[in-house]
Formats: C-alpha cells, sequence, structure tokens
C-alpha cells in the first residue's frame, strides 16, 4: 500500500523505480528524516529543486513529480552520519506540501498517473542498439569511463533507468527523463539527450557501472 503524505529529500538527482540511490547523510534535519523513517514505514520521496532554485534550500520550490523510496540499506559511521541506499518504488505526483512536526518538508502525494511503475519491466520496444550507440558517442564525448561488461549484461529496463540516474545531463533532462511515462519513453528520451548534450569538450574522467 502506498502513503498517502511522505517526508521529502530535495536532490539534485533523480530516483527511479526498481533503481538503487547510495546517499551519504549528514545534515541534521535530514539524519531527522531517517531517523523517523526507520521508526515507521522507511519511506522517503527524492524530488528535485525546481529548475529555478540554485540549490535544495528548505524553503525552495520544489518539482511536481518525484519518486517514493524505500531504506533498503543503512549504516552508522563512528560520528554519527549514515551510508544510505534508497531502492525506488514508484513514482509521484506532488499534490500539495503539508505542515511538518519535524525540521524536513512533508507533501501529500498522488501516484494514479504512474500505476506503470509496480508493473513487470516493459521495456521490450527500447532500441537496444540505439541506446548502446548514443552512450558511445556521449561517453567518448565526455571522456567518461563505462565498464561495457556490465552494460552488457543489465538488463534493457535497468539499464536505461541507471543512464538516467547516473550520465551527467542538465537538471531539466533528468526531470524529463523522469517524467516519461515508460521505459521505451525514457529510452528515446536518452538518446536524444545523449546525442543532443554529447558535444563540446570533454568533462573529466568519470566512471559507470
Amino acid at each position: 500500500m502506498r502513503p498517502e503524505r511522505i517526508p521529502l529529500f530535495p536532490l539534485n538527482v533523480v530516483l527511479l523505480p526498481g533503481a538503487d540511490l547510495p546517499l551519504h547523510i549528514f545534515e541534521p534535519r535530514y539524519l531527522e528524516m531517517f531517523d523517523d523513517a526507520m521508526k515507521a514505514d522507511r519511506l522517503i520521496g527524492v524530488i528535485q529543486p525546481a529548475l529555478d532554485q540554485d540549490n535544495s534550500d528548505m524553503a525552495g520550490t520544489l518539482e511536481k513529480v518525484g519518486c517514493l523510496g524505500r531504506i533498503t540499506q543503512i549504516a552508522e559511521t563512528g560520528d554519527g552520519r549514515y551510508m544510505v541506499v534508497l531502492t525506488g518504488i514508484a513514482r509521484f505526483s506532488v499534490v500539495r506540501e503539508i505542515p511538518s512536526q519535524g525540521a524536513y518538508r512533508r507533501c501529500e502525494v498522488d501516484f494514479s498517473q504512474f500505476g506503470r511503475d509496480l508493473a513487470e519491466d516493459d521495456a521490450a520496444l527500447a532500441d537496444r542498439g540505439a541506446i548502446e550507440a548514443a552512450l558511445r558517442e556521449f561517453a567518448s564525448a565526455r571522456n567518461l569511463g563505462i565498464d561495457w561488461d556490465e552494460i552488457g549484461k543489465a538488463p534493457t529496463g535497468a539499464l536505461v533507468n541507471a543512464l538516467a540516474m547516473t550520465c551527467p545531463f542538465e537538471p531539466a533532462d533528468k526531470q524529463a527523463l523522469l517524467e516519461a511515462i515508460d521505459v521505451e519513453a525514457r529510452a528515446r528520451a536518452f538518446v536524444a539527450f545523449a546525442n543532443l548534450r554529447g558535444t563540446g569538450e570533454g568533462v573529466g574522467k568519470a566512471t559507470l557501472h
């Protein structure tokens, strides 16, 4: 059963259903949020700041679509920080923000627009060849190190979602990838963004795996 009200974690990244997002938690308000989530249902919503915001300040405007994640791994460091993995469950639309008794933000959410997120992976129509070709061009242009053996082993749906989360696209691109109706649409958008953004000078060595 999906909750109607969830805590919000504003981040300049996106989370997608079925994908894992490693996080390093150190701010007191978010330590409090994860403590509360662990006492309840382990659920937290990840959402990007609106594109006109410079950061994820508590008072800033947020995007209208995010993704609900479940805490699947958590470990406390010796100095009180948390190393966490959130696993994406389903996307949500923000209905409204609600008053929070804690230091973090909460909202009322609606999952009805994204009913396919809980269905089995539907990536059969995604063009795997086009995805890998676009990734090769983008990686070459941006000087990215790619583990092609791992790429080859990954199911298409998981690959598309991982690339949408990890490729160094613009925030608006990532939001569009998040909001794509299904994996096929997300794959087409990824190819378009990779071709569009894969020009210009390299931006340093990175690794996708």
